[in-house]
């Protein structure tokens, strides 16, 4: 994690810490222009209220601190139904979920899994296909997303 990335963390978990809101994700990034990315969510989904609540709190934060010196946009968002999953407690979360676990190399002549996660264990994500249980090493795993069937 990129040092504005983790002191972003900090801020925001200190900023929800009593409340239900939940810090999914923190991005920093370069497009056209530099974006700060805060993705948060909770039991029963976040709403434009709570989104804004977070970004006027954290941009409060960010312009006392001052710790990004290139001018950028902050973004507060919901991680979307189709997540990314990253953290071990996203894992633990969606457990019993279906997920599509894409890889870097084609794993039984394919690079995109569908399947039931069981977890992330011993650096491994654990899935059902079908009848069986694929252990897929984390490091052939290029991401992780709940799957959305159409």
């Amino acid at each position: 994690m990129k040092p504005i990335e983790q002191t972003a963390e900090r801020l925001i978990l200190d900023i929800i810490k009593d409340t239900k809101l939940e810090l999914v994700d923190v991005e920093y990034v370069k497009e056209r222009d530099w974006y700060l990315r805060v993705y948060i969510d909770k039991p029963g989904g976040i709403d434009m209220d709570d989104c804004q609540w977070v970004s006027e709190k954290l941009e409060n934060k960010l312009d006392e601190l001052d710790p990004i010196k290139e001018s950028y946009y902050l973004e507060v968002s919901s991680p979307g139904l189709d997540r990314t999953l990253k953290k071990e407690r996203d894992f633990q979360r969606h457990a019993g979920d279906t997920v599509e676990v894409h890889t870097f190399a084609p794993i039984n002549g394919s690079k995109k899994i569908v399947g039931e996660l069981d977890g992330l264990r011993d650096n491994h994500v654990v899935i059902k296909v079908d009848d069986s249980v694929m252990n897929i090493p984390w490091d052939k795993v290029s991401q992780v997303r709940l799957h959305i069937d159409f």
